[in-house]
């Protein structure tokens, strides 16, 4: 072991011995807002560059289900490109005669 870890190994130990007295949080600033507006959000002790991220929670979130469909059902809707499996839910509510779900438009 060099020289050098056993200085950082030793002082190390004299930290963790060390026991914080109420005069040694007098030293400390408050808090401000500023002060936390430059946190760093973190999720599971690793850090989220720019908050929480995703989509905001749904209220009435799908469910997800085995299906067994043939084949070329799922050839005929995945052929028309992305989105297929929400082009067959709503095949599923017409063919149900539920109402249909209106989509929200982008601003």
């Amino acid at each position: 072991m060099t020289a050098r870890k056993r200085a950082i190994k030793s002082d190390l130990k004299k930290a963790d011995a060390y026991e914080l007295r109420p005069a040694d949080y007098e030293e400390i600033p408050e808090l401000t807002d500023e002060d936390f507006a430059r946190g760093a959000w973190h999720r599971g002790g690793k850090p989220m560059p720019h908050g929480p991220r995703g989509r905001p929670k749904s209220k009435n979130p799908k469910r997800p289900v085995s299906l067994r469909l043939d084949p070329e059902v799922i050839a005929h809707f995945r052929r028309s490109g992305r989105g297929w499996q929400s082009r067959i839910n709503t095949e599923l509510r017409r063919v149900a005669r539920l109402p249909e779900k209106r989509r929200k438009r982008k601003a």
